[in-house]
């Protein structure tokens, strides 16, 4: 009898291997390789006659229907509604609110939409979960429950003609195959178990929302395939000093990707929050240096928060950089064009950047609010008040153009704001603000005064 052959696959990148290693030589992903058995393909299959069939790319297509939760940010985010039939994954550091928002789902749709919804857990048992939903108030929802890991049990109550509307298995990194011998949570019962529940979703039509767990760097683990087999990839952001909760999508099918949803955490659960930017500057207090008011947008929502810079002289010989909320490469390039087209020195100094309210910010939109920040807490000049800044500054130090600054300031407008610090419009300006174009970073300098604080004193007394 012939051996069976065998080859050792990169579980992440799909790289084959000779033999097996520690460490991908493709991906860099380290515990990745995994023996599989080479399956041998039957000759002359180029002339057997095949059952596909083509269309036409031109046609016409219904629309993908929506069973909305009732939970209008959610329903934001993932376009509009549920859709029958797709796969969704949650991903989210341990504790920050998956398995309560996906419960406060779920009995919304139980009891809002009338929906037949099963919630599985293989972290908690039934009796936590009931705890849970006294404490979020839904526990008279009509959610049928059930506690188990073996995807065999969930699959023999899920195929089935009068299958749930909605599915919510959590977490799939606690599910598994018993076809396979690694354990639960490894690459192959991962991808394994997905793929059974994914196949079960489009076969009986229901919804289902996979939890995953996520790794240091803030990814969702095991392989990355699994990302690319569900439709929709929702991160679920927030930092624990903070009530605020971000529901953001990353991926999405049916829908606008990079949409998010604003959540804030309370005793009875995750509430609704209509107007993110009121509620980020809620505790802002009198115009005071080192802040600044940046107008963004996030996904399709404009959003207002305020950016916090601290300067303060360095007692090391290696000034440190603190960034919260925002990218630490963009500031570092914030602070060279700053040094070098501006003359500004910061160089000596300890430097403290904070998104306010625990959001994180990614949009090349938010340069020109940090470098009015940083010269504002430098100058110990307050930024113009009742002013809202944005703009994209360039190596040279010229201020680009960004996308829906009508949405921007109209938002700004209609939360009081009075001016703004832009790029220069190439139309008409918001009539409801006074605009101050600023084309090049030496504009935003001119306004914070022309000379500088002197370079501070380190300890010896060299300058």
């Amino acid at each position: 009898m012939a051996r069976e052959q065998t080859r050792y696959v990169c579980q992440q990148c799909g790289a084959v291997h000779a033999k097996w290693i520690g460490k991908c030589e493709d991906c860099g992903g380290w515990n990745t390789i995994v023996e599989e058995t080479v399956q041998k393909v039957p000759r002359g299959l180029g002339g057997a006659k095949g059952r596909l069939a083509f269309v036409d790319l031109k046609g016409e297509s219904a629309d993908a229907p929506r069973r909305c939760s009732g939970i209008a940010e959610f329903d934001r985010v993932c376009g509009g509604g549920l859709v029958p039939g797709s796969a969704l994954l949650v991903g989210g550091d341990p504790g920050i609110g998956k398995s309560t928002l996906l419960l406060q789902i779920a009995a919304s749709l139980a009891t809002g939409g009338g929906l037949d919804c099963a919630y599985v857990s293989g972290e908690e048992s039934i009796d936590q979960v009931r705890l849970r939903a006294h404490r979020l108030g839904v526990r008279g929802a009509p959610v049928r429950l059930a506690a188990a890991t073996s995807i065999r049990d969930i699959a023999g109550a899920l195929d089935r003609a009068d299958a749930p509307h909605f599915v919510v298995v959590d977490s799939i990194q606690t599910m598994y195959l018993d076809q396979l011998d690694s354990a639960p949570g490894t690459v192959g019962q991962v991808r394994a178990t997905a793929q059974e529940l994914i196949r079960l979703a489009k076969l009986r039509g229901f919804t289902l929302m996979l939890v995953g767990h996520v790794t240091k760097d803030g990814l969702i683990a095991g392989p990355r395939v699994l990302e690319h087999m569900v439709d929709t990839v929702l991160y679920f952001e927030g930092e624990r000093g903070h009530e605020f909760r971000i529901l953001r999508a990353v991926k999405n099918r049916f829908g606008p990707t990079d949409e998010i949803g604003v959540f804030e955490m309370t005793d009875a659960g995750l509430a609704e929050v209509p107007n993110p930017s009121a509620l980020f500057l809620g505790e802002r207090q009198n115009p005071s240096s080192g802040a600044a008011v940046f107008a963004g947008v996030e996904g399709t929502r404009p959003m207002l928060v305020e950016i916090q810079a601290l300067v303060a002289p360095s007692t090391f010989g290696t000034p440190r950089r603190a960034v919260v909320g925002w990218d630490g490469n963009r500031l570092a390039m914030v602070l060279a064009v700053l040094e070098a087209r501006c003359g500004v020195e910061f160089g000596a100094r300890d430097i403290y950047l904070n998104v306010a309210g625990g959001l994180r910010i990614s949009e090349p939109a938010a340069d020109l609010a940090v470098a009015a920040a940083l010269l504002s807490a430098l100058t110990f000049e307050p930024v113009a008040p009742g002013a809202v800044v944005f703009g994209e500054i360039g190596l040279s130090g010229e201020v680009r153009r960004v996308g829906q600054a009508d949405a921007r300031l109209k938002e700004a407008a209609k939360l009081g704001f009075t001016s703004a610090l832009v790029p220069p419009a190439r139309g008409g300006a918001d009539p409801g603000l006074e605009i101050h174009a600023i084309r090049h970073v030496k504009d935003l300098v001119a306004r914070f005064g022309d000379s500088a604080p002197a370079p501070p004193r380190r300890a010896g007394g060299r300058p």
